[in-house]
C-alpha cells in the first residue's frame, strides 16, 4: 500500500508540473482525486488493510491528498497569471492614437419644434392632450359639424378602414373627447398624426403632424384667440413679429380666420421667403361653432370657446426655413444632423 501511495505521488506531482493549460490541469485532478481517480480507488482498498494499520495508512492517504490539492492550487494560479499576463500584452493600448469619434444622435426637426410649440403653450397654462389615430367618424366628422353630405370631407378625403372607422383627418377629434368629458373649463393643445389622401410633393404628403389648440370658458370672446395667438407668434418667431387675421370658412368654427405672421426673414418688407407680400401664412383658427358645444353637452349661453390648429411641419419649414417638405421624411443623416 506504501509503495503505491508513493508511486500515486510522484506520478501526480510529475504531471501537475507537466501541465501547461487549466484544461490539463483539470484532467490530472479528475484523474487522481475525482470520484474514479487513482487515490480513491486506493481509499476503496483500505478493506484490505489489517484494522491495525487502517488509521496510519488513512493518514498517510490523507497526508497525500492534500499534498496534491495544495500542488494543484499552486499551479492552477501560476497558469492562470501566466494567462492574465499574455492577454495584457495582446490587449495593449496605444494612449496617442486618435480615438474613434461617437456618432451620437439628436431629435429630428419636428421634434424640436414640437417641443418649443408645446412650451410655449404649457407657459400659458395649457395641459398637452393626446387620442388615437384610428377614429371613429362620428369624432373626426360628423361632432365637428361635418355631416356625411357635406363638401368639406371632399376637401379631407381620408383613408377609411370601414364606413364608421377612418385614420383621422385632424385632431379635433381629441378636443370632441376632452369636451364629453365635461370637465370645465378646458385649456389644452392636441399634437399628434392625421392622414390625407393628398399626393406627396413639396408641401403635402399623406401622413404629417398638427398641433390643435382649444379653449372652453365663460366670457370667451374672439380678442382672447388673437392676444392668445399673437403671443404664441412673438414667442415662436420673435418680439418684433406682427399677426393679421384674415376671415375665412371652418365648419366647426363661427366666426373663422386663417392668421398671417410679418415675415421673420425681412420684417414684412417682402423677400423671397414670403414671395413678396411680406406675410406668411401660419394656422387657421375660429370661435367654437355652438352646434359643435351642444352635441358634446355644453350650454353654448353660458360657455365659449375658441379652437385653432397648425401644421407642425409648416412650423418646422418656416422655422428652419426648408423649402421641400419631403427631406422631413428621408432619412437622410446628412441633412438631419444640421439640426
Amino acid at each position: 500500500m506504501k509503495e503505491k501511495l508513493e508511486k500515486i505521488r510522484e506520478e501526480a506531482l510529475a504531471q501537475i508540473g507537466a501541465a501547461q493549460s487549466l484544461e490539463a490541469l483539470n484532467e490530472v485532478r479528475v484523474g487522481y482525486l475525482g470520484k474514479k481517480g487513482a487515490l480513491t480507488e486506493l481509499l476503496k482498498g483500505m478493506k484490505s488493510v489489517a484494522p491495525e494499520d487502517r488509521p496510519k495508512v488513512g493518514q498517510m492517504v490523507n497526508e497525500v491528498r492534500v499534498l496534491l490539492e495544495n500542488a494543484l492550487e499552486e499551479k492552477k494560479s501560476a497558469l492562470e497569471d501566466a494567462l492574465l499576463e499574455a492577454r495584457l500584452e495582446e490587449e495593449v493600448l496605444d494612449v496617442t492614437l486618435p480615438a474613434r469619434k461617437n456618432r451620437v444622435g439628436h431629435r429630428h426637426p419636428n421634434t424640436i419644434a414640437l417641443e418649443e410649440v408645446e412650451r410655449i403653450f404649457v407657459g400659458m397654462g395649457y395641459e398637452v392632450v393626446e387620442g388615437p389615430e384610428v377614429e371613429k367618424d362620428y369624432y373626426n366628422f360628423e361632432a365637428l359639424n361635418i355631416p356625411k353630405d357635406h363638401p368639406a370631407r371632399d376637401e379631407q378625403d381620408t383613408f377609411y378602414i370601414n364606413d364608421e372607422i377612418v385614420l383621422r383627418t385632424q385632431t379635433s377629434p381629441v378636443q370632441v373627447r376632452t369636451m364629453e368629458q365635461g370637465k370645465l373649463p378646458i385649456r389644452m393643445i392636441a399634437p399628434g398624426r392625421v392622414f390625407r389622401s393628398d399626393e406627396v410633393d413639396a408641401t403635402h404628403s399623406p401622413s404629417f403632424h398638427q398641433i390643435e389648440g382649444l379653449v372652453i370658458d365663460k366670457h370667451i370672446t374672439f380678442a382672447d384667440l388673437k392676444g392668445t395667438l399673437a403671443e404664441f407668434a412673438r414667442e415662436l418667431f420673435g418680439e418684433e413679429t406682427k399677426v393679421k387675421f384674415r376671415p375665412h370658412h371652418f365648419p366647426f368654427t363661427e366666426p373663422s380666420a386663417e392668421m398671417d405672421v410679418s415675415c421673420f426673414k425681412c420684417g414684412g418688407k417682402g423677400c423671397r421667403f414670403c414671395k413678396g407680400s411680406g406675410w406668411i401664412e401660419i394656422l387657421g383658427c375660429g370661435m367654437v361653432h355652438p352646434k359643435v358645444l351642444k352635441m358634446c353637452d355644453i350650454d353654448p349661453e353660458e360657455y365659449s370657446g375658441f379652437a385653432f390648429g397648425v401644421g407642425l411641419e409648416r412650423i418646422a419649414l418656416l422655422k428652419y426655413e426648408i423649402d421641400d417638405m419631403r427631406l422631413l421624411y428621408e432619412n437622410d443623416i446628412r441633412f438631419l444632423k444640421q439640426f
